[in-house]
């Protein structure tokens, strides 16, 4: 899964490149002018066109004030769109250059969300669950005080939900298939799981729509 977001964030970027040195020659413009014309692109729900004008904001104005503030005005606009790794892209970026300790539990916890919320649509994978886990584990441990720790927390018992009821389709497949061997291991871990004494109803409805709808 990190191969597969490092290939698609760099295609971003390759793409992002081209479309700025094409867009219409304008450069050495205002920052505000490039953020203007981002939140104008937005606004019109072309953010292909977005993303390369923040190109030409971040390339041109390296230090405006303007830049965190697009960042987060994209990363947003990717979340709306259900584009979570090109939101999980900006919040990365922001991470590295404003994050600090007034913010960054912030970014975070979105990050956490924009991962959460890509879970019902088709690119949804086994490795994004436990990573995310992982990652929300990491979050309640790091942020304790955090104001985003209650949604967090909802978050991480919706994921563990997920990955468990994940784990026994995973073992009824391998007993399916004859691969008893595997079936037990998954079986195992089932039997491991703090869930396992919990009186859950699993759904009607497949577990990867049941856990991460919305409310």
């Amino acid at each position: 899964m990190k191969i597969a977001n490092v290939l698609i964030v760099a295609s971003l970027v390759a793409f992002m490149s081209g479309c700025a040195s094409k867009d219409k020659d304008v450069f050495n413009m205002p920052a505000m002018y490039w953020y203007e014309e981002i939140a104008k692109e937005i606004k019109n729900q072309d953010l292909e066109k977005a993303d390369s004008l923040y190109t030409s904001l971040a390339s041109e104005h390296i230090e405006s004030p303007l830049l965190p503030e697009a960042m987060m005005m994209l990363s947003n606009a990717h979340i709306q769109e259900e584009e979570y790794v090109l939101a999980n892209f900006y919040l990365d970026e922001y991470l590295k250059r404003y994050g600090n300790k007034a913010n960054a539990d912030h970014v975070r916890y979105m990050k956490i969300k924009a991962n959460y919320e890509a879970f019902p649509n088709p690119n949804r994978n086994q490795q994004l669950l436990l990573d995310t886990i992982t990652q929300t584990k990491d979050f309640l441990a790091r942020y304790p005080d955090s104001k985003f720790r209650p949604l967090a927390e909802t978050i991480l018992v919706r994921l563990e939900m997920g990955e468990y009821f994940l784990d026994g389709n995973i073992k009824d497949l391998y007993s399916r298939v004859d691969k008893p061997e595997a079936a037990k291991s998954y079986d195992e871990k089932l039997k491991k799981s703090s869930l396992g004494d919990a009186k859950i109803v699993e759904p009607k409805i497949p577990w990867y729509r049941s856990w991460f709808e919305k409310q």
